[in-house]
């Protein structure tokens, strides 16, 4: 992971003083009065993209969550909100630094400063905290089947997720990047239960968006075209039930989407833009060699779509 800083920006003026007591006081009653500072995530923390809006960890583990401070930092501390919510889950710790304690629940946070009796909550960068894989019994993870990777069988060279979002109705709708929803990454299975779990990798997601921002670019800019996710994360149970689908396929592994998109923007989804979408896939690759990956064109489904995967090493294929 790239190492992220903590950007402090404060106003340090020189003050000089005075023996007596009038020049002193209205220092004094501004260091009791000063304003919660402005703090936002830095311009580094959504990614290579700039578009990835939820950063992942394990219950109680420290995570980067670099912010930009506008004013006088002393004295902040922080606590969690699960998003929705107004009550803070835990006692607000010291912030000393970008690397932050996660919550202890699996869930959708954000984070609140606090610093006296003032709160302020940060907007734009969710932290969602992972139901542990060492939670699984079997292949049941809270009531809901995920099933058994074939790490856990035979010992292959592939570990699993190490955690899993934990999902309910109300967080379908979150954006966790500009133009992807949790939902996008639901497994499509028969399940009825909630939570839902899935594993999502953020280098695919920063990837997903690049690829947007690509043939937004051949545009001319911003512009509006539909897009969808027509598979994202399949637990491996899910998966087994897929016709031709790879026995260890990386969609169980939350780093891989098999995506349609209107790239020609003439309102449908064809073979001429599944072309161009693997086109645009190619160039984000070269740009990024760090998110190299598979990318598989398939041009002869109902709804042609390409399968946009980070596994580490460029694989390309027709199906």
């Amino acid at each position: 992971m790239i190492t992220l800083v903590l950007f402090v920006v404060a106003a340090v003026g020189v003050i000089q003083f005075r023996a007596d007591r009038a020049a002193t006081a209205p220092f004094a009653s501004f260091l009791k009065t000063r304003a919660m500072p402005t703090v936002t995530p830095s311009m580094d923390a959504y990614g290579t993209s700039g578009e990835v809006k939820v950063r992942f960890v394990l219950p109680g583990e420290m995570l980067e969550y670099p912010l930009q401070i506008q004013g006088d930092p002393t004295g902040l501390a922080y606590t969690w909100m699960r998003l929705g919510d107004s009550v803070a889950v835990a006692p607000p710790r010291p912030l000393a630094g970008a690397m932050l304690a996660g919550p202890d629940k699996p869930g959708f946070y954000r984070v609140v400063l606090v610093r006296g009796s003032e709160q302020r909550a940060i907007d734009g960068l969710a932290v969602a905290v992972l139901a542990p894989f060492t939670e699984k019994v079997g292949g049941i993870l809270n009531g809901y089947r995920i099933g058994t990777y074939l790490n856990e069988k035979v010992g292959g060279n592939r570990p699993p997720p190490e955690g899993f979002m934990e999902i309910m109705p109300r967080d379908l709708g979150l954006r966790i990047t500009k133009h992807l929803r949790v939902s996008d990454f639901v497994s499509h299975d028969d399940q009825k239960s909630w939570p839902r779990y899935a594993a999502v990798s953020p280098r695919l997601l920063d990837k997903l968006e690049l690829v947007v921002a690509e043939i937004q670019r051949w545009h001319g800019g911003e512009v509006e075209l539909a897009l969808d996710v027509k598979s994202g994360f399949r637990s491996p149970d899910h998966n087994r039930q897929i016709r031709r689908a790879a026995r260890d396929s990386r969609h169980q592994y939350g780093d891989a989407a098999d995506v349609a998109m209107d790239v020609n923007g003439d309102g449908k989804f064809n073979a001429a833009d599944t072309r161009m979408l693997g086109l645009a896939v190619e160039i984000v690759e070269l740009k990024h060699p760090h998110l190299a990956g598979g990318l598989g064109m398939y041009l002869r489904a109902r709804t042609p779509y390409v399968h946009i995967d980070t596994r580490g090493k460029k694989a390309r294929w027709r199906g």
